[in-house]
């Protein structure tokens, strides 16, 4: 397949010599998507040989299926557009990487991310610099936060995402590694944890991972009060994770491991109170309600104190701190009992040779186990 006529980048050297690859793009038909494609186009380098946009939106959304997503006109020759029925990003990208068609690389984006100036001429870098046994490149992801305030408890989250391990925010994978490991699993259905679940299998199958030069920008998208909340349900995909890797699988990946343990116990502790108190026993009660009073003020003013500290943040934080905590603990027990029948697979990609790798470094070496 033909690639999109572009001229050649302002370097004094000739960038090195890229294998085809494809860009892949689960999209819900944000207007950040526009943005993203058109920082595509302006970088300097090539411009994949495919793109497929993944519209994830559900069969029946209200807003419609539009054809036109917004595609710069120097990529609508290589596009593709495939459904996605509103199964989640996993879903979502492994349908994207199998319509691709056999490039030997297949770069994910998210709708949201901005590619840098320089993105196709550095991924050309990281490309050339993968080994035989690289699955994957991962890229180097800045957050923008405000330059005149304290940033917010969401912008601190999304803010996150500069040093998650493998996120595919921006992550190119090689073709046969993902055939070789079956791709994501669908299983999850959220953003969240698949790209760790998929990282994993790569390296327990004896790939490796690398760390790219190439650099994307991630802006923090626009989200109500309520987001946070919303968010406890990667709970349940932790389970999954625990499940399908073993409790070692927080080190490995370097996952934070968040409040779940303080979440139970203060969650817990408004359960004790109103159980003392329909038993008769108000010390006890009272007691219990302390406790649960004293962990939920604890966890608001954690979040409270690095923020702007407005009147709205502030409302905000106490609203959800008190709601979090339950909601963390729902979500844990649900995924307890979704997942209770999961058991880490009998190794269907192969047994990894002694040695293998089964960590990853900052530099993007592997460490043995």
């Amino acid at each position: 397949m033909n690639r999109p006529d572009r001229p050649p980048p302002a370097t004094d050297a000739d960038p090195p010599a890229v294998p085809d690859y494809a860009v892949v793009v689960p999209t819900l038909g944000r207007p950040s998507l526009r943005t993203c494609l058109e920082a595509l186009v302006a970088t300097q380098g090539p411009l994949p040989s495919r793109l497929v946009l993944v519209d994830d939106r559900p069969p029946h959304h209200p807003q419609g299926r539009r054809r036109d997503l917004g595609v710069p006109e120097v990529l609508r020759p290589v596009t593709t557009l495939v459904p996605g029925g509103g199964r989640g990003p996993a879903a979502a990208r492994n349908a994207g990487w199998r319509a691709a068609g056999p490039v030997p690389w297949v770069v994910f984006l998210d709708d949201d991310v901005v590619p840098g100036p320089a993105w196709a001429r550095e991924l050309a870098r990281d490309l050339d610099r993968a080994g035989p046994r690289t699955a994957a490149v991962t890229a180097r992801i800045a957050v923008p936060l405000p330059t005149d305030r304290r940033p917010t408890d969401w912008e601190r989250n999304t803010a996150g995402l500069a040093t998650a391990r493998w996120i595919t925010a921006d992550m190119a994978y090689r073709r046969e590694a993902l055939e070789a490991v079956g791709g994501f699993d669908e299983r999850f259905r959220r953003a969240f944890r698949e790209d760790a679940d998929l990282a994993l299998r790569a390296l327990d199958a004896g790939w490796e991972i690398a760390a790219g030069d190439r650099r994307t920008s991630h802006p923090v998208r626009p989200a109500d009060r309520w987001v946070s909340l919303r968010a406890q349900a990667g709970n349940a995909d932790d389970v999954l994770m625990t499940r399908l890797h073993g409790r070692d699988w927080w080190d490995r990946a370097a996952a934070p491991r968040g409040r779940l343990p303080r979440h139970l116990l203060v969650t817990g502790a408004a359960l004790a109170a109103a159980g003392c108190a329909l038993l008769g026993r108000p010390r006890a009660a009272a007691l219990c309600a302390a406790g649960w009073l004293a962990g939920t003020a604890e966890f608001a003013w954690a979040r409270v104190a690095p923020g702007p500290r407005t009147r709205a943040e502030i409302a905000t934080m106490a609203a959800t701190s008190l709601l979090i905590p339950p909601a963390a603990s729902w979500h844990w027990l649900r995924g307890l009992w979704l997942h209770r029948r999961v058991r880490p697979p009998a190794s269907p990609y192969g047994t990894p040779p002694p040695g293998t790798p089964r960590a990853w470094s900052p530099a993007g070496e592997p460490v043995p186990s």
